[in-house]
């Protein structure tokens, strides 16, 4: 048995795609594993140590204004007193990860860095300059480096070198939980959005383009985040608010059902390393819109039924034309290899080799 330790700056109930992606990975290890999380998400009421299906998690207090950077120091001096084994971290757009990094003298240390190159706002673009001299740093520690796609691979290695220490394992999907969800009734075309609600997610767009689609399509917004209330009054000033529905929250049974009822799923943020939900969209059989830049434009290259777009580029009315030839493509390719199983084996692969 080894034990591991599992480092990101927010870890469950919190919801995103690295969160979930550490989620699983823990959940899964430690059926054979000793797992801990450390994570820089003690605040709203989370208990600073509790056990969660089979998962130690250690939750920390951190700086993190805006809910971002999640600068969180004593992760450092807890993982020094830790005699893990080997450390995984996750997330090079948060401090945890560096923490990390200084922490291993003896341990093996992995990093999945996440990284999507520029900041998601213009400031966070302005302050990753001088962070990435530091940022620098995790990856010089690293014994392994997984990207979770080719696109981030390329990145990681232009900016930062050590292509030697880089493997590609990419997120995964609970196929088995996807086939087993029954969509909801729905009246007409759906087009469906789940994630985050910032605005580097470009969901904007497809609101505008809901002006030039018939009236009996609809698109539906799962998520919460800083951009909810610019959206509802984007629909509102549009005079769309009977055809576009803002979901808030939705729970991971409900996000399949909402996959399965789809005629479109439509992901075109412009910083994405991956894009979990797409491939999660495709298991439940519904082609998908993404955007051509970043780690969602490989999902075109892969996947048939998968239409790539620069929304930056087109008009509402381009956008709206592109959407709609695009339901009812047939989705097609390799979707067992991405099932969580399988990628979790692949990076305890990884851990075993390097020890």
């Amino acid at each position: 048995m080894v034990r591991i330790a599992q480092v990101c700056h927010r870890y469950s109930p919190n919801v995103g795609g690295v969160e979930r992606h550490v989620q699983e990975i823990a959940e899964m290890l430690a059926e054979r594993h000793e797992v801990e999380v450390i994570s820089a998400d003690l605040a709203g009421g989370l208990p600073p140590s509790e056990v969660i299906k089979g998962v130690k998690v250690t939750r920390l207090r951190s700086l993190s204004p805006g809910e971002a950077y999640f600068f969180a120091p004593s992760i450092r001096s807890y993982l020094k007193k830790g005699g893990f084994d080997v450390v995984h971290a996750h997330n090079y757009h948060a401090f945890p990860a560096l923490f990390a990094a200084l922490a291993c003298d003896r341990e093996k240390f992995v990093f999945t860095p996440h990284y999507h190159g520029v900041g998601s706002t213009p400031l966070r673009n302005l302050l990753n300059r001088p962070y990435r001299k530091i940022g620098s740093r995790i990856f010089e520690v690293a014994d392994r480096i997984i990207c979770v796609s080719q696109y981030e691979r390329r990145l990681v290695a232009r900016d930062f070198g050590f292509e030697e220490k880089i493997e590609v394992i990419p997120n995964g999907i609970n196929l088995d939980d996807i086939k087993r969800a029954e969509p909801f009734e729905v009246e007409g075309m759906l087009i469906l959005y789940i994630g985050r609600l910032d605005r580097y997610k470009n969901v904007d767009r497809v609101v505008e383009a809901m002006e030039h689609l018939p009236e009996d399509f609809r698109f539906f917004i799962g998520g919460t985040g800083i951009y909810q209330n610019d959206l509802k009054r984007m629909a509102e000033r549009l005079n769309l608010t009977d055809r576009v529905k803002l979901l808030g929250f939705v729970s991971e049974e409900d996000k399949y059902r909402w996959m399965k009822s789809c005629d479109l799923f439509v992901n075109l943020s412009s910083v994405e390393a991956f894009g979990m939900t797409v491939l999660e969209a495709l298991a439940a059989g519904a082609p998908a819109v993404v955007n051509a830049a970043g780690g969602l434009g490989e999902f075109s290259e892969r996947f048939g039924g998968v239409s790539a777009v620069r929304p930056e580029d087109i008009s509402s009315e381009e956008l709206a034309h592109s959407m709609r030839i695009s339901i009812g493509r047939v989705v097609e390719g390799d979707l067992e290899s991405y099932d969580w199983r399988r990628i979790v084996e692949n990076i305890e692969d990884t851990y075993n080799n390097l020890l």
